[in-house]
């Protein structure tokens, strides 16, 4: 089920850049709200939804913008958030950055735990990943999601010319996360932010809330909490950064060299994932007349039968030598039991089979073939694209391209819900 604070909490502190004092506050939220910022201090009180859509840069830091108002730093609170189990949360703040506290999400962490959670009357929505989603930019940093049936992070720290190398990995979870993740401190290196002290621009910043890399050196009022604390905090950014996408998934994430760029660059990409996945088919129209083919029409061209048969209806026909058909597929499919078990696929074989019966219906319809039978002589540049699972709706276009006595040649593809999954070339003889 979904859940949202218990009650109000509030902490008090100093932003980063500005050096200000700060007041935020967390407030319970109703079921699918997700999160929002609220800037108490200006006139109007403006929200700035926490999605990706509103990131206006992630220099150093993730920036949330709605027209002129702006909030900054916002993956700490927001790890936070996700990391302890929380779905709907407002926060409010009478500036435009959270206090920086001590660097981690600890006091975030401790702030949550003092307001309590409280569950709601929705189930929770998780995206279970099936495929690898894949981000890369061009300064080396790389993040992947792959299949798993928990969340988890890995996280590989490169500093700058190769200084403290580290590497975290871990599930998430709320124990995980207050434990290994959220003590983790914001590191910088001191010759990129020494500019900026020069100039005042973090006027908030200090020894205290920050571990400083001077040369082999580390700079801090406290010891390492850990070993490969720089690796940890990686992890806590991204996923705070990721939380932007407004999907909580199952997925194990691999991260190299991350940074708030490639993490809401993710975001974006698991939003557009997760709305490709979740988008309907398009409404048939399925054609009038002779053009349709139900199940019973094509038993009487194929000699296909069961659980063979891998089309369910021909729905129309651009022309005599061009059709499309459709396969629904379920779990009851007999190979989905084997293929494979806890992670059912729809073998790549059977869908080039589907194209060549969706062809064969092309040349057996003719009356001088009834009866006959198709058979395969090669297929060629087949390719497979993207996993077809049970759910999908298997759209098979195929087209006889060339046909010389009983051999012929055609093209085909499978789509679900627009993209392409697999395609090939084919080679036929009809006897």
């Amino acid at each position: 089920m979904e859940h949202t604070l218990a009650s109000e909490a509030t902490l008090e502190g100093t932003s980063l850049h500005t050096g200000e004092k700060v007041t935020l506050t967390l407030k319970p939220a109703p079921e699918g709200y997700g999160f929002k910022f609220r800037r108490v201090d200006l006139p109007d009180k403006p929200f700035i939804d926490a999605d990706v859509s509103k990131v206006q840069t992630v220099e150093r830091a993730t920036t949330l913008a709605e027209g002129s108002v702006k909030v900054h730093t916002v993956e700490h609170v927001l790890s936070a958030l996700v990391g302890l189990g929380v779905d709907n949360a407002l926060v409010e703040m009478d500036a435009n950055e959270p206090p920086i506290g001590d660097g981690s999400s600890r006091p975030y962490v401790e702030l949550i735990k003092k307001a309590g959670l409280l569950e709601q009357s929705v189930p929770r929505q998780i995206w279970e990943i099936r495929e690898p989603i894949h981000i890369e930019v061009g300064n080396g940093s790389l993040i992947t999601i792959v299949p798993d049936k928990e969340f988890r992070v890995s996280v590989t720290n490169v500093g700058k010319d190769g200084r403290f190398v580290q590497y975290f990995s871990s599930v998430v979870n709320q124990e995980t996360y207050e434990k290994e993740i959220a003590p983790a401190r914001t590191f910088t290196f001191y010759e990129d932010i020494k500019p900026l002290l020069d100039k005042g621009l973090i006027k908030g910043g200090s020894l205290e809330n920050a571990v400083v890399v001077r040369g082999e050196e580390i700079m801090s009022k406290e010891p390492m909490r850990f070993n490969n604390e720089f690796a940890r905090h990686k992890a806590l950014d991204l996923i705070g950064d990721l939380m932007l996408s407004g999907k909580k998934f199952l997925g194990h994430v691999i991260a190299i060299a991350p940074g708030h760029g490639p993490n809401t660059g993710m975001a974006a990409l698991i939003k557009k994932e997760y709305a490709a996945m979740r988008s309907m088919v398009p409404p048939l129209k399925l054609p009038e007349g002779e053009a349709v083919l139900k199940t019973e029409d094509i038993l009487k061209i194929l000699p296909h039968r069961y659980p063979f048969l891998l089309i369910d209806r021909v729905t129309g026909f651009s022309s005599e030598m061009k059709c499309t058909a459709i396969k629904n597929l379920t779990m009851n499919e007999e190979f989905f039991q084997g293929h494979f078990p806890g992670h059912p696929i729809m073998p790549g074989v059977l869908q080039l089979e589907a194209m060549a019966q969706t062809a064969s219906i092309l040349i057996m319809r003719l009356p001088d073939n009834h009866g006959k039978i198709g058979y395969f002589l090669s297929a060629n540049n087949v390719k497979f694209r993207k996993p077809v699972v049970p759910g999908d709706t298997l759209f098979i276009d195929a087209e006889i391209t060339k046909m010389r006595r009983n051999i012929g040649q055609a093209i085909a593809t499978c789509s679900v819900n627009g993209v392409v999954v697999s395609s090939a070339e084919l080679r036929f003889a009809v006897m």
